[in-house]
């Protein structure tokens, strides 16, 4: 009998992309610790013979210094995603066109860089539109990765803004960073949106089922930083709970997940960044492959085209505002 389907995919955020967001002026720079995570990431994977999705910021790969890393992610063989070129999780503030070019320049760097054109997408912070997933179907993607259906969005937010002294417009510009308690009532399985004549299926970030608590690695950080055994217990029971409701994972991994606090300092005000590199890799391999045992293992454009044929169709609702 066949494993239930689920999906891993990585957002490959960068050292500059988080200073950004919190508003700290040295993102200019563009600092990078590519070179450290993605022969690490790859490595991770090679061993357990996973090929999973990476979606990879268009400025990254408009960077020569980023070349050599980003065409190892596509040599191989994982899938590649379009993760926008300026990594601004308020893309849906942005006017159509300013969203139509954010998409395009991403695409041509992330081919320039990987030999890969994307056909799938997910929006920096979560962030998306039903514009933005309009231009999506328009311009050929098959899928789109940006929900995350949860109730802690405010609560994030609220726990960002007091570390980051963020004021004025650039705070304002933030205000709906990491969704509202609206999300939570999203689907937290895959399905489509209808756009118009065209559709794109929509592999929703995996919650808990019912209680729509976040289960990806960054969130078991952080409670691996109170507990190892509680972490991995918590995600058990979470893969239970989707075994049980029929829910296909789609588990979410971030660069800081494999980097440790010996490896980078500036960023330091994220969550789970007192780790070692070591304790943060026994919990990355823990889930991993607590992931494995329970579930096939594919890319979200995998995962996409498997289920596809069973989904229900939504209609463009209105997203963030």
């Amino acid at each position: 009998m066949n494993r239930p389907l689920a999906s891993l995919s990585l957002d490959l955020d960068n050292e500059w992309s988080y200073l950004k967001t919190r508003g700290d002026p040295a993102w200019s720079s563009y600092p990078s610790y590519l070179d450290i995570v993605v022969p690490r990431v790859l490595e991770f994977l090679e061993r357990r013979d996973l090929r999973i999705t990476f979606f990879i910021v268009g400025q990254d790969a408009a960077l020569e210094s980023n070349a050599r890393a980003l065409r190892a992610i596509s040599s191989a063989g994982h899938e590649i995603g379009n993760h926008s070129f300026h990594h601004e999780p308020w893309l849906h503030l942005y006017s159509d066109p300013a969203l139509e070019r954010e998409v395009a320049l991403a695409e041509d760097a992330i081919a320039g860089a990987t030999g890969v054109r994307p056909s799938a997408f997910r929006g920096p912070g979560f962030s998306f539109s039903p514009a933005l997933l309009s231009i999506l179907s328009r311009r050929g993607y098959q899928v789109d990765a940006s929900t995350f259906p949860t109730f802690i969005g405010p609560m994030a937010r609220a726990y960002y803004f007091l570390r980051s002294g963020l004021r004025g417009k650039e705070l304002h510009r933030r205000r709906r960073l990491f969704g509202t308690l609206a999300d939570g009532l999203r689907p937290n399985k895959p399905y489509l949106w209808r756009c118009g004549t065209d559709s794109i299926v929509e592999i929703p970030v995996t919650t808990m089922p019912g209680l729509r608590l976040p289960i990806h690695v960054s969130y078991l950080l952080y409670l691996a930083g109170w507990s190892h055994r509680l972490a991995v217990a918590y995600f058990r029971s979470a893969l239970a709970a989707c075994r049980l409701s029929g829910t296909n994972p789609s588990l979410l991994l971030h660069p800081l997940d494999f980097l440790g606090c010996e490896d980078v300092t500036s960023l330091s005000f994220f969550p789970g960044m007192h780790l070692t590199l070591r304790r943060k890799m026994d919990l990355v391999a823990a889930v991993t492959d607590a992931l494995m045992d329970d579930f096939e293992v594919v890319t979200i454009g995998s995962h996409a085209s498997l289920v596809s044929r069973h989904l229900r169709k939504l209609p463009l609702l209105p997203a963030r505002s």
